[in-house]
């Protein structure tokens, strides 16, 4: 059943002294897998914080931001409820760490070592099929410094869907990682994405958004300039004019290919 899970309505963010999302309205359900899109420093990271009740919005009269229908939310609550995955939590695990213990950790809401912790086997069991659901049960007993970076970022992945939370909101998944890398993420964020979960992909790349995602939001300097319908928005043209530079868009089997003019 669908449910909003994110409301906001003229929204200003601040980080620092600047102001990075500005006047900002969006509602987001958790039937419709979307993607964030922009350039760097478009206030993608600043919109991905508001969602995940990180930050919270300018205080004004006209402002209001709703994460499941609350204004007042609990941030462990919302952890079982909204998976995070960013690129810098790879760094937050030690390299002798077990990297199924990096799954286990999501159940103490924790980074670093689990070896004094205990874990019922219920928790034991979630984990096992979260890394089996995109696909490292084979490398599970591996230390996580061997494993190579797109291994890594699947432990994450895995790490997220222990509570099987109602939406994965992935931070440019596929950063620093190679072309072969990064293709079989993206086939296994598909596989989730045909599953019953709601996936929010934020990133700057056209190409990450998976043809199992049907909308589109493009941020410019704090503001959205286009949302909807993939096809609709995703254009030559207005991605020309996002990036600054001529741009030619085809599409093939659902992808979005984008090559310069």
């Amino acid at each position: 059943m669908s449910e909003t899970f994110f409301k906001i309505k003229h929204a200003n963010v601040w980080r620092g002294d600047v102001l990075a999302l500005r006047d900002l309205s969006l509602s987001l359900a958790t039937d419709q897998s979307v993607a964030i899109l922009g350039a760097n420093g478009a206030g993608k990271s600043s919109l991905l914080k508001l969602m995940t009740g990180e930050v919270r919005a300018e205080a004004r009269p006209q402002t209001s931001c709703e994460l499941f229908g609350e204004r007042q939310w609990n941030l462990e609550e919302l952890r079982h409820r909204i998976g995070l995955v960013m690129p810098e939590e790879v760094a937050r695990f030690l390299p002798d760490e077990i990297a199924a213990d990096v799954v286990l950790s999501a159940f103490r809401g924790a980074y670093g070592r689990t070896g004094d912790m205990r874990f019922k086997a219920a928790e034991k069991a979630r984990a096992s099929q979260a890394m089996e659901d995109v696909g490292v049960t084979e490398l599970a007993g591996r230390c996580f410094g061997q494993l190579s970076s797109g291994e890594k970022r699947r432990f994450l992945i895995a790490r997220s869907l222990v509570h099987s939370p109602e939406v994965l909101v992935l931070d440019e998944p596929s950063t620093a990682l190679d072309f072969a890398a990064r293709l079989a993420m993206l086939e296994r964020l598909r596989t989730v994405a045909q599953g019953s979960g709601t996936i929010v992909l934020v990133t700057h790349d056209p190409g990450e958004i998976m043809p199992e995602i049907e909308r589109v939001i493009l941020l410019r300097a704090g503001e959205i300039i286009a949302d909807g319908p993939k096809r609709q928005v995703l254009k030559s043209d207005v991605l020309s004019e996002l990036y600054g530079m001529k741009l030619r868009l085809t599409w093939s089997k659902g992808w979005g290919i984008v090559r310069p003019a």
